[in-house]
């Protein structure tokens, strides 16, 4: 019903007496397990802009400041501050060749997507892989003063 309300969306609505309080709502998204965006790179924090957010927060880090590190380094899409074993995928692909490929974690990373001197930095004790692996909760409770 919402996203009827909101996108004009066709789609089928369920059974509800009245939806209010929508009027400073002005997008909805439906995420399911389908690949967000262009490719299958991208995560929830990546399709909504908040992990811009998140890598400038990284990036202002007394650690970070020593080292000259960037946004960018903080970004698994790119040279710098991914594991270039797995190019930031954190996983491999080994070809099975009659059978369906198999992906598993990267070796040298363990699936962190980021190399070690990257992983170093510290945000508020957390490092960006501890950020991406949280709940929505638990990153919500972390950021909870950061004003945005």
């Amino acid at each position: 019903g919402l996203n009827r309300l909101v996108n004009r969306s066709k789609n089928p609505v369920g059974a509800h007496k009245e939806i209010t309080g929508y009027e400073n709502i002005d997008k909805i998204i439906d995420i399911d397990q389908s690949p967000i965006g262009r490719t299958p790179r991208p995560n929830p924090a990546t399709y909504t802009g908040v992990f811009d957010i998140i890598r400038e927060l990284f990036s202002t880090t007394p650690e970070s400041k020593m080292r000259g590190y960037k946004p960018g380094r903080f970004s698994f899409n790119v040279k710098g501050g991914r594991c270039e074993a797995c190019s930031g995928d954190g996983i491999i692909k080994i070809e099975m060749q009659f059978l369906s490929d198999v992906y598993v974690p990267c070796e040298v990373c363990k699936g962190k997507r980021y190399n070690r001197e990257t992983l170093e930095v510290k945000y508020k004790g957390k490092s960006i892989d501890d950020i991406l692996s949280m709940t929505v909760e638990e990153a919500l409770k972390f950021f909870e003063n950061i004003p945005r």
